[in-house]
């Protein structure tokens, strides 16, 4: 359901019509719109925005780690439709046991190596990538080191 600070927004409404159950709340602050998007939904959210609302360009995935709060992890894709120069944030939140969510390098090609390192540096399983290995670290590299409870000294020897 679209929350009521979202009504005047025609992408929030557009995304509620399209599919209800995706949207999870969402806020628009200093003219910067953030939908939160229900992780099970992901891929074909971004499908529909790509080919109905001209977001064609996938800037950044990134994750924030908000240990110890659950759910733990948030995965964060910025969008930009050229045509229109509009920029969009979507957020979905994972549990910090086994993070894991659909990759969206079917929709944009560029999502590849944001997604490995997400999975490199925070631990986040992005099912479905074509190439999901490390892309930072050495491929031997025991834990994630962005997560916040990682050893700050890094493992003992």
């Amino acid at each position: 359901m679209l929350p009521e600070n979202l009504r005047d927004s025609a992408v929030a409404a557009a995304v509620d019509v399209y599919d209800a159950d995706a949207l999870t709340g969402g806020r628009l602050d200093r003219g910067e719109l953030t939908l939160e998007i229900a992780p099970e939904k992901i891929a074909p959210v971004c499908a529909f925005l790509k080919n109905d609302w001209k977001f064609t360009r996938l800037s950044t995935v990134t994750a924030v780690d908000r240990y110890p709060s659950e759910p733990r992890f948030e995965v964060v894709y910025h969008l930009h439709s050229i045509d229109r120069n509009e920029r969009l944030r979507l957020k979905c939140r994972l549990g910090g046991d086994a993070p894991e969510i659909s990759s969206v390098t079917p929709v944009w090609r560029s999502a590849d190596w944001y997604e490995r390192e997400g999975f490199d540096l925070f631990g986040i399983r992005f099912t479905g990538h074509p190439d999901l290995r490390r892309i930072m670290m050495p491929e031997d590299w025991e834990g994630h080191p962005l997560r916040k409870d990682y050893p700050v000294t890094g493992p003992r020897v």
